[in-house]
């Protein structure tokens, strides 16, 4: 590496004090167990604002707030939840009594702390570069570079069965003056490649540690995949042969195949039946060998006979590097009347509105396939999605509409969000926020630390996030998950 990593010591450290401060330090034993009987602290109000450190009662029970918050009632937001149980208490009157939790994530840490966490990977969007005005040297000037270990450039189109270029102008044709460029160095008008992939060729060269990753489909070119299902092996050709294309070859160190959704609905609807999405990464493999990854963007839809049962993915396992696994979007503005909810919970919890919508049910029915942990990663959104109308502070209340966004009503970057509209509250281990007459819900740096601790816990091969430029100018969630990560 060129460039110093005390970035990321101070990271370290600076998290490790806040994780020590907002006493998220977890252990395998049962939080909720009784501790040795102390005097009660004052009583738990639902009204007031509770930091980091402070402690309540609440049933004859002492707990201490991990993070900020308000509304939450002690005993009812889970194990991840803000509230840590310290036990019985007396205030001198009856006997004290254990108050059971009311409510727990809905899988239990099973894997050993400290054994997974080790990728931190993210999407930089090709159109970027546009609008949003996010470019490849962003990712140094951020301190993102330091923290990253791959970086999935999407995306890559698929049109009649084969693996395509999509914008060939921000892809390979845009120029870079000296001031906008990785290394300061501007791109003249008759070099053979400038774009995207020379500044990454560029980042690759200062991070050589960095894996890059092409990624295909998307949202949006989905559609195409089914008819690439009918000849994988052509399709797997293709793809191997773009990304190998004399121009840039040496630039990408995979593929990643981001297919919403085999034998189910995104914006298109797919039939391709339950082995299709097998057959394709068989195939991948086949083509790419074991030096180059092949991985996947997959859904994180845990409901009965929802798209994890109906997409193959039990059976694919075998021939991708790592799944990673969309635990975003799950609740949002298309529910224009609501009721609001945290489109990233952790786990289950009171109110949700869709059972089976939460991190921890995915996961564990991706690992009841016989899936392996360590292939694995938690999804984190760089966004916020939020409502408007909205009069009742806390989660489950009703909406007139999608909140007003930056490109898109009903979403928001983080960077804009965190001080247009800062977090009062959490909930299922994520952070909401209302402000005006509008309500987000998205993930913070303590809310990551969070989900870290519990990804790291169940034994996770790490955690990816979508997408770059919603982050703030120095990285910070980039940041916070290397922190957490380790």
């Amino acid at each position: 590496m060129r460039r110093l990593r005390t970035r990321r010591f101070i990271a370290l450290a600076s998290a490790a004090l806040a994780v020590l401060a907002t006493g998220l330090i977890y252990t395998v034993a049962n939080p909720f167990s009784a501790h040795a009987e102390t005097v009660c602290s004052d009583p738990w109000v639902s009204s007031e604002v509770y930091v980091g450190g402070d402690q309540v009662s609440h049933n004859s029970v002492e707990y201490r707030a991990k993070w900020w918050t308000t509304g939450e009632t002690p005993g009812t937001t889970g194990e991840w939840g803000v509230w840590q149980s310290l036990g019985a208490c007396s205030d001198g009157g009856d006997p004290p009594t254990t108050e059971e939790p009311t409510e727990e994530p809905t899988e239990e840490p099973t894997g050993n702390p400290g054994t997974g966490g080790s990728i931190n990977a993210a999407y930089f969007t090709e159109w970027g570069v546009y609008g949003r005005n996010y470019h490849v040297k962003n990712i140094v000037s951020s301190g993102s570079a330091e923290d990253l270990t791959h970086i999935n450039y999407a995306f890559g189109n698929v049109k009649n069965g084969q693996c395509t270029l999509d914008d060939s102008y921000a892809a390979i044709d845009k120029a870079y003056t000296a001031d906008q460029s990785v290394d300061g160095v501007a791109d003249t008008w008759d070099q053979p490649l400038r774009g995207n992939f020379n500044q990454l060729l560029k980042l690759k060269e200062m991070y050589p540690d960095i894996k890059i990753l092409w990624s295909f489909g998307g949202w949006t070119y989905s559609g195409g995949f089914g008819q690439a299902a009918q000849n994988p092996t052509a399709f797997a050709n293709s793809c191997y042969n773009l990304l190998h294309d004399p121009r840039w070859d040496g630039l990408f160190d995979g593929i990643d195949i981001d297919w919403e959704y085999p034998n189910a609905c995104g914006l298109t609807c797919d039939s391709s039946g339950t082995q299709a999405f097998t057959n394709l990464m068989s195939a991948l493999r086949g083509k790419f060998g074991n030096d180059e990854l092949v991985t996947a963007a997959i859904t994180a839809d845990g409901t009965a006979g929802g798209k994890i049962d109906l997409g193959g993915y039990g059976t694919a396992a075998q021939y991708v590097d790592y799944y990673q696994v969309m635990t975003y979007d799950y609740f949002g503005a298309w529910d224009a009347d609501g009721p609001t909810a945290p489109h990233s919970p952790l786990n289950s919890y009171s109110g949700q509105p869709i059972a089976g919508f939460d991190s921890a049910t995915a996961i564990a029915k991706l690992k009841s396939l016989g899936i392996p942990s360590e292939k694995l990663l938690l999804g984190f959104g760089f966004y916020g999605r939020g409502w408007t109308g909205v009069t009742q502070a806390t989660p489950g209340g009703s909406a007139t509409g999608a909140a007003p966004g930056t490109y898109e009503a009903g979403i928001e970057d983080y960077k804009v969000l965190k001080s247009e509209c800062p977090a009062t509250g959490t909930i299922a281990g994520t952070a909401y926020a209302k402000c005006g007459n509008e309500w987000w819900s998205y993930d913070t740096p303590a809310t990551i630390a969070t989900k870290t601790a519990w990804l790291d816990a169940q034994g996770l091969g790490g955690a990816f996030s979508w997408e770059l430029s919603g982050d703030t100018s120095n990285g910070e969630l980039v940041n916070a998950l290397a922190a957490g990560l380790g």
